[in-house]
């Protein structure tokens, strides 16, 4: 049986381009939904991205680790297709955070 502390780099490199690639076509799903479903959303991988690349001694900063994420700067994708949030998605973002604090 495989883990992910032993999946080979190329494999999970490979994953994630594909997730990415997936956030980027899917723009019509809103970071507030996948916080409130999910737990985390393209600023989260963004920050992943910054986060890992410290640590392997290559840093890249926010705003160009979010760009790598959304394939745009973050307030150009924001512009393009970004809603106005309901109540109901911020209260279900608020609890999706509060579960996974």
């Amino acid at each position: 049986m495989h883990s992910l502390d032993t999946l080979d780099d190329a494999i999970a490199a490979a994953a994630f381009r594909r997730l990415v690639a997936h956030l980027r076509h899917r723009s019509d799903v809103q970071n507030v939904d996948l916080m409130g479903l999910a737990g985390f959303c393209r600023n989260c991988l963004g920050d992943w991205v910054e986060e890992a690349s410290a640590e392997a001694g290559a840093p890249i900063d926010k705003p160009a680790a979010r760009a790598l994420i959304y394939g745009m700067p973050q307030a150009e994708w924001k512009a393009r297709f970004q809603g106005e949030a309901t109540p109901e998605q911020l209260a279900r973002m608020a609890e999706s955070v509060a579960r996974n604090a």
